[in-house]
C-alpha cells in the first residue's frame, strides 16, 4: 500500500498552529500561514497577589537578616569579651623582633 502522490501537502504545526504548505515533489515550504494571535487580557487580581507575595516575601528577608546581623554582632561582641579577659591574665611581654635575635 502506497500513499497517493500529491505535490502538495498541507500540515498544522502542533505548537504553534501555523500552516505549512510543502511541495512533496521538492521537499521544500512553499506557502506558510501564520498562527492565529491569541489575545489574552491580563489578569489584574493575578497580578495583584503576585505582588503582595513578593512585598511579603522582601519583608520575611529583610526581617531574618535584621536578626542575623543582630546575634552576629553579639557574638562579635563575645569574643573580644573572652579575648580581653583570656589576655588580661597573661603578662605583659615585650614582642621579639627579627633583629633581637641575632
Amino acid at each position: 500500500m502506497s500513499l497517493p502522490e500529491e505535490s502538495e501537502l498541507e500540515v498544522t504545526c502542533p505548537c504553534c498552529g501555523a500552516r505549512l504548505k510543502i511541495d512533496t515533489g521538492l521537499r521544500r515550504v512553499i506557502g506558510h500561514e501564520a498562527p492565529p494571535k491569541r489575545r489574552h487580557s491580563p489578569d489584574l487580581g493575578r497580578a495583584g497577589d503576585l505582588l503582595e507575595k513578593q512585598a511579603e516575601r522582601r519583608e520575611a528577608h529583610f526581617r531574618e537578616s535584621a536578626a542575623e546581623e543582630k546575634i552576629k554582632s553579639e557574638l562579635l561582641a563575645r569574643k573580644f569579651e573572652e579575648a580581653l579577659k583570656k589576655t588580661k591574665d597573661q603578662p605583659l611581654e615585650p614582642s621579639l623582633r627579627d633583629i633581637d635575635l641575632y
